[in-house]
C-alpha cells in the first residue's frame, strides 16, 4: 500500500511548503487558511533535542510519508540559554537547522515557544538559573519573570526571522504558541494569573511573527489567540469563540513511563477512532503527541522518576524505526481524511447530523459539489448494521467509517490492514561466542568513588540545605555528611535487648543512599516521603553520609520555583536507649557532585585523571570503563544495561542518560488489551514484573568504527560484565486481515472516487534492504492469536502456506488478496467470515536461513531477573502532568 499512496502524496505536496515562496497564514471559524485555502492538517509531534541531528532527516521523511502535513515542536529554553545571556543553538539544539529540514521535507511547522513546555522535560524546560532571579515568581503577573520570559521569546522569534523561517518569508512556520497548558494551573495564581494571560498574549502578538498564535488549554485566551484542546479525545470540544477553528494540539497517542511502572500502550484502533471523531465533529488541526518521542539524553528527563526513554508508543519509535501497525494504520487514516478535505473545507456551518441508532450517528459534509460522511458507532461492545442514504453499513464497535464520496467506505478505524512489525534486541553476530552477547570478554576497569566529602569545595552549615539551591542542578548528586558519637552504654543496651536503631528522614525527595561508617545501609526513593532506614552503629564516633539524588526536576505544576529536593524536615536517630537523637541542627558538611564528575572521567581526554583498577569491582559507587567496536550494519544501537542497578552512562563522552533497571514494574496490572472503550494510561500495560527500562539508545552518529569508550557510574553494586551492545532489528512481520475489511483504495480514488478494487488485501513489507525469506505461519480461515502467537482455527485452507510463500518469499514487499480463490479454488467454510493471518521472516540476505528462531520475540518485555534493593516509601503518582480535559469520554 505504500507505493499506492505515493501518487496521492505527490499531489498533496503541491499544496504544502514551496521553499522560498512567501505565503500568508490566517484563520476563520472553520480552519487555518494557508495561501488563501482552508486546510485540514495532520501534525507530527517531534522534539529536536530528543534525537541526534543526524537522525532528523529520516524521522521527518517517515513523518511525511505517514501523511503528516505539519511538524510540531516545543522550544527548550534550558537547552538554548543554559546560563543567562549565553545561548546555544548547536548540535541537538540547532533549532534553525531543524526548521530548515522540516521545510526541505515539504512540511509546515508549528513552533511552541512556551517557553514553559512541561513535556516531561527537566524543570518543564525552564533553566534552573531562573529560580535565582531576585523576586521572581514563575508564570504570573511578576515583573522579573515577565522580563526574562519576554527576552527569550523575543530571541527565538528574531532568530526565526533572521533565518527567514516564517511563512511570510517563505519558511515553514505557520503557527506559534505562547505559554502551555496554563489554564490547568491559572486558578492557583488568582488575579495575577488572569493578568498574566492577557500580558503573554499581547507580548507575543507584539513581536510581529506574522503567523497566528495559539494557547493550549486556555479557555480565557484573548480573541486574537486560538485556544486549543489537549487530551486523549477532543471531539466535541469547542474553542472560546465561534470565530475560532477547532484545534487539537496534543493528541496523546501514547504515554510516558515512570521508573517503577509498567509500560503504557495505546491501541491504534482507539487512536484512529479519536482522530476520526475529531474531524467528524468539526476539527481541522490535529497533532500527535508524540509522533516520534525519542530519548531524554543526559539529564533532560523531568519528573521526578521519568525514564530516559521517551518512546511514548509513538508511530516512530525511540530508535527512529516505524512502529507497525500504528504508523501504517494512521497513514491510511490520514489519506482517507485528505480525500474528504474538499468537502470538509467547503462547508460554512456545521455538518449535517443524522441519528443512526442509540449509539450510532453520521456527520455529512456536503457543499460545492463535494460530499463526505463519517459513520460512527460509539458502542464499545456491539457491532451494528446501520442504514445511510439507502445503503447498509456494518460498523464494528468503537469505530468510525469514512466515506469520501458519501457512498463507499474506504477506511474503518477498527479494521487494521497494516502489517505488524516485531522488534528484537539482536546481539552483534560478529562478537558472539557460543551464544554470548557482545560485551562478554570486554576489558573492564573500575574506580571507586569517594563515600562522603572529599575535602575540597565543601559547604558547612548547622542546618539541612535544599538540594536544587545548593547544586544549581549541575549534577544529580549532593552529599550530606555529619558524625555522631554513641556511648558504649547505648551500644551494650542495644546488644543485650536485641533492639535496632533507625535513621529517620522526615521528608526526602527524590532518592537517597544511606552510608553508615562508609558502608551502604540502604536506599530509598519517593516524593516528599519519610524514610525509616535500619542502621547499625558502633560505640564512639560514627560517620553518616547521605548521597541525595534528583531523578529529574519537577516539570508540571504551579510555583515550580518553590519545588525543592533533597533531605528536608528533620534527621533523627531513633531507638537509642538514651532516647532519640535529633541531628537536624548538627554540623553538616556538603559536597556537590561526585569526584568522577568533577574530573570528567567519562570523556576520553580525562579518563587518566584517576587510577583505574584492572578488575571490575562490584560494590556501591563505582565507575566502570571499557571500549567496544560499533556493531556492523545500519540498525539502531542500544546498550543492554539489565545487569546494572542505578546510575548514569556515557559513550565517547556523550551522556546517554540515567539507568535504573533495578527499579521494576509491579507484577500486576498487565492484561489482554481491548481497544474498545475510552483509553487511560492504565488500560493496556505491558512489561509487568520487568525493569521499567533496560535498553538505552546510542545514536549511530555518536559511534566510531573501533574503540568506543563506554563509562558507567553504578550507585548500588550492579555487575558490568553482562553489559552488551545490541541492535534494534525488525525482522518479523505479520498481518491479519478479514474479508470484512475495506478493500484498498488506490489512485483511482484521486481522480474519480471510484475504486476498482473490491477485495481486501494483506500486505507485508520488510524494511529497506531486507527481503522476506520465510513464512513461519499462514492460515486462511478463522485463525486466532496475535503476531508472534498465531494459531490455526477449525477453518483452514490447506493451500494457505503455499499461496503466501509463492507471493511473498524473495520479495521486499508483497500483497495477497484475502479471498477464497487465492487459496486453492474452493471455499473451506462458506458460511464463515474468514480472515488471513501471516507471519514472515525478513533478512538482509536473499535466501538466508533464519538464525533467530530460538530467540524470544521482544515487544517491550525484558528478562533480567536481578532483584533491586530499593525500598518504596510511597506509591508515586503517574498522572501529575496533565489533568483531564472536557470530553464526552471519561479520562482517568
Amino acid at each position: 500500500m505504500l507505493f499506492v499512496h505515493c501518487g496521492y502524496l505527490l499531489l498533496a505536496m503541491s499544496k504544502q511548503v514551496s521553499a522560498g515562496k512567501p505565503f500568508n497564514v490566517s484563520f476563520d471559524h472553520r480552519a487555518l487558511i494557508i495561501d488563501g485555502s482552508r486546510r485540514m492538517l495532520i501534525s507530527a509531534g517531534i522534539h529536536y533535542p530528543r534525537a541526534a541531528p543526524e537522525m532528523w532527516p529520516d524521522i521527518l521523511a517517515k513523518a511525511k510519508e505517514g501523511g503528516a502535513d505539519v511538524v510540531q515542536t516545543y522550544v527548550f529554553w534550558d537547552g538554548h540559554e543554559p546560563q543567562p545571556g549565553m545561548y546555544n543553538f548547536n548540535g541537538r539544539y540547532d533549532l534553525p537547522k531543524f526548521v530548515k529540514l522540516v521545510a526541505e521535507a515539504g512540511m509546515y511547522l508549528h513552533l511552541r515557544i512556551g517557553p514553559y513546555v512541561c513535556a516531561e522535560w527537566n524543570f518543564g524546560g525552564f533553566p534552573v538559573w531562573l529560580r535565582d532571579v531576585p523576586g521572581i515568581v514563575f508564570r504570573t503577573d511578576n515583573q522579573p519573570f515577565k522580563e526574562k520570559m519576554e527576552g527569550f521569546v523575543r530571541k527565538i522569534v528574531n532568530l526565526m526571522k533572521a533565518n527567514e523561517l516564517f511563512a511570510w518569508q517563505g519558511g515553514p512556520i505557520i503557527l506559534a504558541q505562547i505559554e502551555n497548558e496554563y489554564g490547568n494551573v491559572e486558578w492557583e495564581f488568582g488575579d495575577g494569573g488572569r493578568r498574566y494571560v492577557q500580558w503573554a498574549a499581547n507580548m507575543a502578538l507584539g513581536l510581529n511573527a506574522g503567523v497566528p498564535w495559539v494557547m493550549c488549554q486556555q479557555n480565557d485566551a484573548p480573541s486574537n489567540i486560538i485556544n486549543t484542546c489537549n487530551g486523549y479525545y477532543c471531539d466535541g470540544w469547542k474553542p472560546k469563540s465561534p470565530n475560532k477553528p477547532v484545534f487539537w494540539t496534543e493528541d496523546w497517542n501514547g504515554w510516558f513511563q515512570d521508573y517503577g511502572h509498567a509500560m503504557p500502550h495505546r491501541p491504534v484502533e482507539d487512536n484512529a477512532f479519536a482522530v476520526a471523531r475529531f474531524f467528524q465533529r468539526g476539527g481541522s488541526f490535529q497533532n500527535y503527541y508524540m509522533y516520534f518521542g525519542g530519548t531524554n539524553f543526559a539529564r533532560t528527563s523531568g519528573g521526578p522518576f521519568i525514564t530516559t526513554s521517551y518512546d511514548y508508543d509513538a508511530p516512530i519509535d525511540e530508535y527512529g524505526l516505524i512502529r507497525q501497525p500504528k504508523w501504517g494504520h494512521l497513514k491510511e487514516l490520514h489519506a482517507a481524511i485528505k480525500l474528504c478535505e474538499p468537502a470538509l473545507t467547503a462547508i460554512q456551518g456545521d455538518p449535517t447530523y443524522i441519528w443512526l441508532g442509540s449509539q450510532q450517528e453520521a456527520h455529512v459534509y456536503s457543499a460545492n459539489g463535494h460530499c463526505a460522511a463519517f459513520l460512527a458507532n460509539i458502542d464499545n461492545r456491539r457491532k451494528v448494521t446501520v442504514h445511510f442514504r439507502g445503503q447498509s453499513y456494518l460498523l464494528p464497535p468503537w469505530s468510525v467509517s469514512i466515506l469520501p464520496d458519501c457512498k463507499k467506505v474506504i477506511f474503518n478505524t477498527a479494521q487494521v490492514t497494516r502489517q505488524y512489525l516485531l522488534s528484537r534486541a539482536m546481539p552483534d553476530a560478529h562478537d558472539q561466542s557460543d551464544g554470548e552477547s557482545l560485551g562478554t570478554g570486554w576489558a573492564w576497569e573500575s574506580y571507586m568513588e569517594y563515600v562522603g566529602v572529599r575535602g575540597n569545595g565543601t559547604v558547612v552549615t548547622n542546618s539541612l540545605l535544599e538540594q536544587i539551591s545548593t547544586t544549581k542542578d549541575s549534577t544529580d548528586y549532593l552529599w550530606y555528611t555529619t558524625s555522631v558519637t554513641i556511648s558504649e552504654d547505648d551500644i551494650q543496651a542495644l546488644s543485650n535487648t536485641g533492639s535496632t536503631t533507625s535513621l529517620i528522614l522526615t521528608s526526602m525527595r527524590d532518592a537517597v543512599h544511606v552510608f553508615i561508617n562508609g558502608k551502604l545501609a540502604g536506599s530509598a526513593m519517593g516524593w516528599n516521603v519519610q524514610v525509616d532506614q535500619k542502621i547499625s552503629l558502633q560505640a564512639g564516633s560514627n560517620s553518616i553520609a547521605l548521597l541525595s539524588m534528583t531523578v529529574g526536576l519537577q516539570n508540571y505544576g504551579a510555583y515550580l520555583e518553590t519545588w525543592g529536593a533533597g533531605i528536608q524536615g528533620s534527621v533523627l536517630i531513633r531507638g537509642l536507649p538514651s532516647g532519640d537523637l535529633d541531628l537536624t541542627s548538627h554540623t553538616w558538611v556538603y559536597q556537590v557532585g561526585l569526584e568522577g564528575e568533577h574530573l570528567k572521567i567519562f570523556s576520553s581526554g580525562f579518563t587518566d585523571n584517576v587510577m583505574w583498577t584492572a578488575f571490575p569491582i562490584t560494590s556501591p559507587l563505582v565507575w566502570h570503563k571499557t571500549t567496544f567496536d560499533a556493531p556492523a550494519g545500519e540498525e539502531p544501537v542500544a546498550l543492554d544495561l539489565g545487569s546494572m542497578g542505578k546510575g548514569q552512562a556515557w559513550v565517547n563522552g556523550e551522556h546517554i542518560g540515567r539507568f535504573w533497571p533495578s527499579m521494576r514494574a509491579p507484577q500486576w496490572g498487565c492484561s489482554q488489551c481491548d481497544y474498545r472503550g475510552a483509553y487511560n494510561p492504565d488500560k493496556c500495560l505491558t512489561n509487568c514484573g520487568e525493569p521499567s527500562q533496560r535498553w538505552h539508545h546510542i545514536p549511530r552518529a555518536w559511534l566510531q568504527p573501533k574503540g568506543n569508550l563506554l563509562v558507567v557510574f553504578e550507585e548500588v553494586g550492579g555487575d558490568p560484565l553482562p553489559i552488551s551492545v545490541v541492535t534494534r532489528s525488525q525482522d518479523v512481520v505479520c498481518g491479519h486481515v478479514s474479508e470484512l475489511h475495506p478493500p484498498p483504495f488506490d489512485e483511482t480514488w484521486i481522480s474519480n472516487h471510484n475504486s476498482t478494487s473490491t477485495t481486501p488485501t494483506l500486505q507485508l513489507a520488510c524494511t529497506a534492504g531486507h527481503y522476506i525469506i520465510d513464512i513461519s505461519f499462514s492460515s486462511y480461515g478463522n485463525p486466532d492469536g496475535s503476531c508472534g502467537d498465531f494459531k490455526k482455527g477449525a477453518c483452514h485452507a490447506v493451500d494457505s502456506f503455499a499461496a503466501v510463500h509463492k507471493a511473498c518469499v524473495g520479495k521486499q514487499q508483497c500483497t495477497v488478496a484475502v479471498a477464497w480463490f487465492t487459496f486453492g479454488g474452493s471455499d473451506p467454510c462458506p458460511t464463515t467470515h474468514k480472515s488471513l493471518a501471516v507471519q514472515a521472516q525478513c533478512s538482509s540476505v536473499h535466501g538466508e536461513v533464519a538464525q533467530m528462531e530460538e530467540m524470544p520475540v521482544v515487544f517491550s518485555n525484558y528478562t533480567w531477573q536481578k532483584p533491586g534493593n530499593w525500598s518504596h516509601h510511597n506509591q508515586l503518582s503517574t498522572w501529575q502532568r496533565k489533568p483531564p480535559v472536557s470530553s464526552q469520554y471519561p479520562m482517568y
